[in-house]
């Protein structure tokens, strides 16, 4: 598992030594009209030590104003997804939202320092960006309602395009110094360990989305009947899509499926079968980034409307069992609104147990954002429900409680990256799950041997023959 710990355990305190409470202005990644001096590396690292103690951002299981979250670990080991929503994130009416998951020997170390990092990554980028301006225009941070259908001007397009462009740079850029802080991490090596990432930032009326691997991101809106429909925002960045089959080619990486699950397309060495890899773009993964595996994610604009009610994103574990209208008909329908991330976590779980009874559940992480900026409250009792139901959730019979203080559970849709019992009947074989390698050997031979079928398809099927250190051969 590694011996990185995660910078979200590593303060508590919820103000200064001096009792003067924390806020964005004081880690110095805020805009708040004024200048400041240029930031050290000690403003960086006291910067993610603050993190949890940070105000308006939650990481684990509840709610915020405006969203709620919710994570489970599955029945393969230790949780190796994360999850983070931050209002008031760059100012009022700003909200960054992230879901990250995490595969390999430290995947859930490499999700964790993801969540926590890239965000202040992307506030660091803003904040340089206002510094090099001359006369910096405000205007174009200044948040706006959601616009009524077809309410659009020329002016508001310019805006809008200038407004895009610079998160678009924003998101590329924190992306690609995110995964070169990760290849020279001293103590987390993600050689062959990496996570997703689905990003979004809702601004007013503009949402931007940056993502990578397969966790989605999709947005349930009304149609011109007032009933609620499934919009898929994000694209899974899968070996399987053309594009990303092309460029891993191009840099010699090979793409197949292997004979006993032809539907899931990997990405392996050119001189190795390992590792096997289920997404074309990724944090981490180094062992593969020669090889066109990338961290570069695709970016999007859209400007939203009053139609639009809320956007969940969540990690594949969600995405194997439920369509995006069975995920949008769950939170739409549930009870409350601060409840539905958990009920979609719940429904996933089921559907687990329904469709893939013989295989194991996967980690499940939710982020269900509202986008009118309310959410309900629940009495005493109900919170007390809540907590109960995540501590019986645990198929162990115990609170799993991961090292920085989340406690886990788990999350679902699918997207053909799981095989049916009568599938692997067919095939004569089970796949092995390489989401699991986290856990220690003799962890992962207890877990298996307490369970009966299989798992769900790899998102690595095995480690490489050669160690980081050693030095690349040319294929054959």
């Amino acid at each position: 598992m590694g011996s990185c710990i995660s910078t979200s355990s590593q303060s508590t305190s919820s103000s200064r030594s001096n009792g003067e409470p924390i806020t964005p202005c004081c880690l110095d990644v805020g805009f708040c009209g004024q200048k400041r001096t240029k930031r050290t590396f000690y403003d960086h690292v006291v910067a993610l030590q603050h993190l949890p103690s940070m105000p308006n951002r939650i990481f684990s299981n509840g709610k915020s104003r405006t969203s709620c979250i919710f994570t489970q670990q599955g029945r393969k080991g230790i949780n190796q997804d994360a999850m983070v929503v931050w209002e008031d994130f760059l100012s009022d009416d700003v909200t960054f939202c992230g879901v990250f998951d995490g595969h390999g020997p430290q995947g859930h170390l490499v999700a964790r320092k993801v969540r926590d990092a890239l965000p202040v990554k992307l506030l660091s980028f803003l904040h340089s960006y206002q510094s090099r301006q001359d006369g910096f225009d405000q205007a174009c941070f200044k948040t706006n309602s959601k616009k009524p259908d077809g309410a659009y001007s020329d002016k508001d397009g310019s805006t809008e395009d200038k407004l895009g462009s610079l998160w678009r740079e924003a998101f590329l850029k924190s992306y690609k110094v995110m995964d070169k802080e990760l290849r020279s991490h001293p103590n987390l090596d993600c050689f062959c360990s990496g996570s997703t990432a689905v990003t979004i930032v809702k601004q007013g009326s503009n949402l931007f989305m940056g993502n990578i691997g397969d966790s989605r991101a999709i947005l349930g809106s009304k149609d011109n009947n007032d009933a609620m429909v499934a919009v898929q925002l994000t694209v899974d960045l899968k070996p399987d899509l053309p594009r990303e089959a092309e460029r891993i080619k191009r840099c010699k990486g090979r793409v197949f499926a292997m004979q006993d699950e032809p539907e899931v397309q990997r990405v392996w060495l050119p001189f190795d079968d390992a590792p096997g890899l289920a997404m074309a773009r990724a944090f981490g993964d180094f062992c593969l980034k020669d090889y066109g595996v990338i961290s570069m994610p695709e970016f999007s604009h859209r400007i939203l409307t009053e139609r639009d009610q809320f956007i969940v994103l969540a990690s594949d574990g969600v995405w194997d069992v439920l369509s995006n209208e069975e995920v949008v008909e769950i939170v739409s329908s549930a009870p409350t609104r601060s409840s539905a991330a958990r009920i979609l976590v719940d429904s996933a779980a089921r559907e687990w147990k329904l469709k893939y009874p013989t295989s194991k559940m996967d980690d499940c992480a939710v982020v269900c954002l509202f986008l009118d900026g309310k959410m309900d409250s629940e009495s005493d009792y109900e919170e007390q429900c809540f907590s109960s139901v995540t501590h019986q959730s645990n198929h162990s019979g115990n609170v799993v409680e991961s090292d920085d203080g989340q406690k886990s559970e788990p999350c679902l849709q699918r997207n053909f990256t799981v095989r049916s019992s009568e599938e692997n009947d067919s095939h004569g074989r089970v796949a092995v799950e390489a989401k699991d390698n986290s856990e220690t050997v003799a962890a992962e031979d207890q877990s298996w041997s307490g369970l009966e079928g299989v798992t769900r398809v790899n998102s690595l099927v095995q480690l490489p023959r050669f160690s980081a250190e050693k030095p690349n051969h040319d294929p054959l």
